[in-house]
């Protein structure tokens, strides 16, 4: 904010530095997690005190909301992959020529909301900070995006607003019959037939609660058929907020879903399960089916996933520890990969001024480096063993065979699709006969080669030694999966 807007240099390497100070932190906290315990990192202050009446002394009342944060096993991993890919972002941003103060100042700011989502302790900070991502990607869209960037922002926004409006709804609803805000309490009360609070809440009740958390994170995950939003963003967005928006932003549904919805209402969660593995169906065969025929890298990637939050959902669907941690392994995997792809995807386009398939071909002769990167994350897409995408669709559909075998044949046989439409895109645009005018493209330069070489190894690190995941993630599923698992046996 304080550097004069001609010190283009200082201005990016201000952007940069300043997303090291998170990373280094987030690496930090996961160093210093312990496996054993549950919340860690806790941070408890006063903060707002609302009137709500008179005692009976005629002493005026309040109800306190709390700053609250805190972090366990289900949202550590999703910090840190937010620490790294924020840095990876920024660094990726280094190319960006235009109103480069306000740009960097939006993006901090969509990263302080980021964080404080996966951190957030109540319900009340958990909105903020959710609400707070909404209003950088809209400018980071609609000013520096390509040709339908004000259009892709509008819907974008739209979309969003409507899911956010459902999920206030959802929140006020609960805080109205339970006067509690803070995740322990809320799910104390509404896991524990005992609590005398938890009669406040009839069955159809939780179920529609429930119903409106899932098409509130719905939207954003993105769930079919409120898709079309993401669709627009994954085109029109510059390559650093797609990393961003592919790979965190829609993790953010995902994680509102497990944490607040099957968490709160495991009943409920069960009941609808079903419904949960219908969608992540429909999801997978959708977004594999129509990238397939796309023509444009960029559809192929957003097409993707769609199909690959499919997956997501099969592992909620499963109920069980394997599935949880499939889904959740599939987040941090996909986040990783996504932003690999349309990172080199991004640096194709600065290239060639193009991301259509039929324009490109051979481009490995002049840019080998960048060819071989995209084909590993390609092969990672698909699901390679020895990397993340393997391991995260492996415990997603082990989870749910063991609960329902027929969905989980039918989400194996969608993997076939990823295969097809991956190889097919990659292939196409990679080799081939080399057209005349992209003979002497221009490898990857230093500051795109770090994120492409971070990127692909921790892929690999999370394909050849899971623990480094699951670890963290079963100290948390031990206190949601019993719950869950209890309801049906």
């Amino acid at each position: 904010m304080f550097t004069p807007k001609q010190m283009v240099g200082t201005i990016k390497t201000i952007g940069v530095l300043g997303t090291l100070l998170p990373l280094i932190m987030s690496l930090m906290l996961f160093a210093g997690f312990d496996y054993s315990a549950g919340l860690q990192f806790i941070e408890r202050r006063d903060w707002i005190k609302i009137p709500i009446g008179l005692d009976q002394n005629g002493s005026l009342t309040f109800f306190p909301i709390r700053y609250e944060m805190g972090i366990d096993g289900a949202s550590m991993p999703l910090l840190l992959l937010t620490a790294i890919i924020g840095t990876l972002a920024a660094v990726g941003s280094w190319q960006m020529k235009r109103r480069l103060r306000e740009y960097f100042i939006l993006y901090h700011l969509l990263l302080i909301g980021m964080f404080g989502v996966f951190s957030a302790q109540n319900l009340f900070l958990f909105f903020l900070f959710f609400e707070l991502t909404l209003i950088p990607v809209y400018f980071l869209l609609g000013i520096w995006g390509y040709a339908e960037r004000e259009r892709a922002a509008n819907k974008f926004l739209l979309y969003n607003g409507i899911g956010s409006a459902i999920l206030l709804l959802a929140f006020i609803a609960i805080f109205v019959q339970l006067q509690t805000v803070n995740f322990g309490e809320l799910q104390q009360v509404l896991t524990n037939p005992d609590d005398p609070l938890s009669g406040y809440l009839s069955p159809e009740y939780r179920y529609g609660l429930f119903v409106a958390l899932f098409i509130a994170f719905g939207i954003k995950l993105p769930i079919f058929p409120f898709h079309s939003w993401m669709l627009n963003v994954h085109v029109q967005a510059p390559p650093p907020v797609v990393m961003i928006h592919s790979a965190i932003l829609l993790k953010m549904g995902a994680y509102g879903l497990l944490r607040i919805g099957i968490n709160f209402f495991p009943d409920q969660a069960y009941e609808f399960s079903v419904w949960l593995a219908v969608f992540g169906l429909i999801n997978i065969f959708y977004g594999a089916v129509l990238a397939t025929v796309q023509k444009d890298l960029k559809m192929v990637l957003a097409y993707s996933s769609i199909s690959h939050m499919g997956m997501v959902l099969l592992g909620f669907a499963a109920m069980n520890s394997i599935g949880f941690q499939g889904a959740i392994f599939q987040l941090v995997s996909h986040g990783l990969i996504s932003a690999l792809l349309f990172f080199i995807v991004g640096v194709i386009w600065d290239r060639t001024g193009t991301s259509t398939i039929t324009e490109l071909g051979g481009i490995a002769k002049s840019m080998p480096f960048i060819s071989g990167v995209f084909l590993a994350g390609a092969l990672a897409s698909l699901g390679l063993p020895g990397m993340s995408g393997f391991i995260s669709e492996f415990l997603a559909l082990m989870g749910l065979f063991g609960a329902m075998p027929l969905h989980a044949a039918i989400g194996a046989i969608g993997l076939i699709f990823t295969t097809i439409y991956v190889l097919r895109a990659v292939l196409r645009a990679v080799y081939g006969p080399t057209p005349s005018r992209l003979t002497r493209l221009a490898d990857a330069q230093p500051m795109e080669a770090i994120p492409l070489v971070v990127l692909l190894g921790v892929i690999i690190l999370i394909g050849i030694y899971p623990a480094v995941l699951s670890d963290p993630l079963q100290k948390t599923l031990d206190s949601i999966v019993p719950v869950v698992t209890g309801i049906g046996g």
